[in-house]
């Protein structure tokens, strides 16, 4: 994961929401003893269905028993 300071983020932010957009990898943002990573809105989405989707019961099962389902 890329590593930047929080003072050079701040010059950099507009290209930084790019980069992340683009490639779906986080950045991290430092600032002295306090970190935050920058993700794009599309993997934060993602991020957050896919908590949503684990935290039905039985749900974590059902996907797994649909993924070795062959196809017909």
């Amino acid at each position: 994961m890329k590593v930047i300071t929080a003072l050079k983020a701040q010059d950099m932010l507009p290209k930084l929401l790019e980069e992340a957009s683009a490639s779906h990898k986080p950045i991290q943002i430092t600032s002295g003893s306090s970190k935050g990573v920058l993700v794009s809105e599309e993997d934060w989405r993602s991020i957050q269905e896919t908590l949503y989707l684990l935290s039905i019961p039985g749900m974590r099962e059902s996907i797994r028993e649909g993924m070795e389902t062959p196809y017909e």
